[in-house]
């Protein structure tokens, strides 16, 4: 995945921008490309920040969580259920979800679909 550029460069584009220079040239001249300096020096002008935005993220979860009492209801009432058995009781509901999809519902809201209990570790064998 790509990273934001540094608040350095970013700065001294703008200050060429400033100083007289245009854009264009001011990429050319720090090696960035041309939309980068237009999009950074209409950044400065609306609001005078020019910190990069939060990059990647979860941009789908509000969908599943949306219906997140219904799964936890079905959850509750079986709780050694299984994602298959559990997509199978979600469809009866008209919901239709991904296997990874319900496993990671499971994980963001830290439930296990364990069959049995958690054991010690054994105190004789390295697992």
């Amino acid at each position: 995945m790509a990273t934001a550029l540094s608040m350095d460069l970013r700065r001294r584009v703008l200050a060429s921008i400033e100083a007289g220079t245009s854009c264009r040239q001011a990429a050319q001249r720090f090696g960035v490309s041309a939309a980068s300096a237009i999009r950074w020096n209409a950044l400065h002008r609306l609001n005078g920040n020019i910190r990069p935005q939060q990059q990647g993220g979860d941009r789908r979860s509000h969908r599943i969580e949306a219906h997140a009492k219904i799964i936890l209801d079905v959850w509750e009432k079986q709780r050694d259920i299984t994602l298959v058995e559990l997509r199978a009781k979600l469809a009866e509901k008209g919901l239709s979800f991904g296997y990874a999809t319900l496993w990671r519902f499971f994980r963001r809201h830290r439930l296990s679909l364990k069959k049995r209990p958690h054991t010690r570790p054994s105190k004789t064998v390295s697992m």
